[in-house]
């Protein structure tokens, strides 16, 4: 999928420790919160699922880490999906995520994906192979997650064994079929949010991100 060039808009730090984003594309303005880190070569990209806006699974597990992070080094960028129900504009809108970062001289990104979001992440990883160093798909739909098996960087896939949003069947196919190196973590009594279980699912995003970004 070809992504045009584009402009980005930077405001004035927020006081959570982030700047807005505005990136201009021929499809229209995603919007986007960016944590500079210092001297930093590496990002997480963060996406939500059909909720919209910045959403956030495990009681603001998204904004916690993204602030956590800047002290490792580890930039990130939160996305606002323009129409977070159709898989390709979402995709869409994660390569131009990409695109601004990479102007930031950043070529090493880890993408996490919540729900819709996880099948997004797969497919944008899928579409740029050169800066995607892992992927994070929690709760994950079934649907649009085919690309996995192209993948060869490392995935990670936590889903809710209590989920009656999005089975952890869902997960399990996701997970059979990835490449290595691939880890699926199923969560006894928690649900599509992650919520019962934030501080866990925290600790093991916090850990397979500093792993696969900082031993490159």
């Amino acid at each position: 999928m070809a992504v045009p060039l584009l402009t980005a808009t930077l405001g004035a730090a927020d006081a959570e420790g982030y700047r807005p984003l505005g990136l201009d594309t021929d499809r229209g303005p995603v919007e986007g919160r960016y944590y500079p880190a210092p001297d930093g070569k590496l990002a997480v990209l963060w996406v939500g699922g059909i909720g919209g806006g910045f959403d956030t699974p495990a009681r603001g597990l998204y904004p916690r880490l993204a602030a956590d992070l800047t002290g490792d080094g580890i930039a990130s960028l939160r996305l606002r999906f323009r129409d977070p129900r159709e898989l390709e504009e979402a995709v869409y809108d994660i390569l131009c995520g990409l695109s601004f970062l990479g102007r930031q001289g950043i070529h090493h990104v880890g993408l996490v994906g919540h729900s819709f979001g996880g099948a997004a992440v797969i497919q944008a990883a899928a579409s740029n192979r050169g800066a995607v160093c892992t992927v994070v798909a929690l709760a994950t739909q079934g649907y649009g997650t085919d690309p996995v098996q192209d993948l060869s960087c490392p995935i990670l896939l936590i889903h809710g064994e209590a989920d009656d949003i999005l089975s952890p069947g869902c997960s399990i196919h996701v997970h059979r079929k990835a490449r290595e190196p691939k880890k699926l973590v199923l969560v006894p009594g928690t649900g599509h949010a992650l919520d019962e279980a934030s501080e866990a699912v925290c600790r093991e995003l916090r850990d397979w991100l500093k792993a696969t970004l900082l031993d490159r």
